[in-house]
């Protein structure tokens, strides 16, 4: 997949490096103390059941995933809150963080829009141990919503044959930003 053009649009404001569990600030900063952080290290990203007890699923989220590694680092803000957050942490950690990058990470990914199957990797990630681990719950939260929307489309194209679909998601959901991502990943599942 060509991402040039994908990473030269502008991210989600609200896709940052805190999107994510505190057990992962945690755990890089067990690597970090261990002297870890530079291990190499590959994850898969991958589901177990497919949406609506159905026969597949229709991979989505990889634009944002791409978009949020690109842009990944963590702000001032965002160091200010994790200090208060983990007052035993040393100052060190924090200015590690500060200066974190994911320039590191390799990405191989299947496209946007390919049928798929529980258990097979859509994602794998490649790259220093911190920043993987820092990026798994936020690459799980923009793939699982978007593949979930993709693929509700796709049943929906199925049962309607060749009628003509309205995508209306904007008026029923939570906030803008869930209504504009509906409508996309309906788009990329029709």
């Amino acid at each position: 997949m060509n991402t040039q053009n994908i990473i030269s649009r502008k991210q989600n404001g609200i896709v940052q490096p805190l999107l994510t569990d505190l057990y992962q600030i945690t755990m890089a900063y067990a690597y970090w103390k261990t002297g870890k952080v530079m291990d190499n290290s590959v994850f898969d990203l991958f589901f177990r059941k497919n949406p609506f007890q159905g026969e597949f699923t229709i991979f989505a989220g990889l634009e944002e995933c791409l978009k949020f590694l690109e842009a990944f680092h963590f702000s001032e803000s965002d160091i200010e809150y994790l200090k208060q957050t983990m007052p035993s942490v040393e100052d060190d950690f924090f200015v590690f963080l500060s200066n974190l990058s994911a320039r590191d990470v390799v990405i191989y990914a299947l496209d946007e829009g390919t049928v798929v199957f529980p258990r097979i990797p859509l994602i794998r990630i490649e790259g220093p141990l911190i920043v993987t681990q820092l990026l798994e719950t936020t690459f799980l939260t923009l793939v699982n919503y978007a593949s979930l929307m993709a693929t509700n489309a796709a049943r929906y194209r199925i049962a309607a044959g060749n009628s003509k679909l309205l995508e209306l998601g904007l008026r029923r959901a939570q906030g803008p930003d869930g209504g504009l991502s509906a409508s996309k990943y309906s788009y990329i599942g029709k």
